[in-house]
């Protein structure tokens, strides 16, 4: 089984970004632990503040993956072109977000990518990804 994750802007960042929401883990860090609780599972991991970058690789894995694992960020709300680029897709898409965005401001409400995609996952932390992993697994 291939699944892809995709992060948005400032994911890098995880870590050292305002750790209070997002928590003290570096994504690298969590990445490699969430390889090691699923070794059958070939993961492809990618990350850009670009959402140029973000649409070119949904499309580049769209059509050759069993699962696209996305959390646009900040583009969730903004980015038609993103939600566009998943619903122009054959993979099945789980959208995750590590905080409750519809615990916070207003406009984190809105999500250009929650209709194109089978589930969303919101507020569970990185564990979020996990169970994504794990929902692709069903059969």
């Amino acid at each position: 089984m291939k699944i892809a994750i995709i992060n948005g802007p400032n994911l890098n960042l995880l870590g050292t970004r305002e750790t209070s929401i997002y928590g003290a883990q570096t994504f690298d860090a969590f990445f490699e632990s969430l390889k090691q609780k699923f070794p059958t599972v070939e993961f492809h991991y990618f990350q850009s503040n670009i959402e140029g970058e973000l649409v070119d690789e949904i499309q580049r894995v769209g059509f050759s993956y069993d699962g696209l694992i996305i959390n646009p960020a900040a583009y969730t709300h903004t980015s038609v072109a993103i939600g566009d680029a998943i619903a122009a897709i054959k993979t099945p898409v789980i959208e995750v977000h590590i905080s409750n965005i519809f615990g916070r401001e207003d406009f984190r409400k809105l999500s250009h990518v929650s209709a194109k995609s089978i589930g969303v996952i919101s507020g569970l932390g990185l564990k979020g990804y996990a169970l994504a992993v794990e929902y692709f697994q069903q059969d």
